[in-house]
């Protein structure tokens, strides 16, 4: 990561160890197909009801163009968090570009499902 300041509306912003735990299953569900990854597909995630959490990268360049999704999650009840790297969102979302946004999407028999919950719980734990 650059030694650049974070962008303080980037807000909450996860720990390191947060972080990986979030990049690791945003990877899972890539392979489980539970996966959008983008602004656009997150948007419609959320406005559709199957998004399960959405993370967003804090280094967005501006990150204005993704200010509106945590707006709409919260509206949606929707937990939201960002991390503070897109190139590393990107690597977990199994692309090679960077990635500024995702939403893990939910699925009825999916095995991801207890872990989706123990992480929106620690990602509810930063928004207090």
């Amino acid at each position: 990561m650059t030694g650049e300041a974070v962008n303080p509306k980037a807000y909450p912003l996860a720990d390191a160890q947060l972080s990986i735990t979030i990049l690791d299953l945003v990877q899972q569900a890539t392979n489980y197909k539970q996966l959008k990854k983008g602004a656009n597909e997150a948007t419609k995630t959320l406005n559709r009801g199957i998004s399960e959490f959405v993370v967003m990268a804090a280094d967005a360049e501006p990150l204005e163009i993704l200010l509106h999704l945590p707006l709409l999650a919260e509206d949606k009840n929707v937990p939201y968090v960002f991390v503070p790297s897109k190139q590393a969102l990107g690597r977990a979302c199994g692309v090679t570009r960077p990635v500024i946004a995702c939403s893990v999407t939910s699925n009825e028999g999916s095995q991801l499902k207890s872990q989706i919950q123990h992480l929106k719980d620690a990602i509810e734990k930063l928004l207090i």
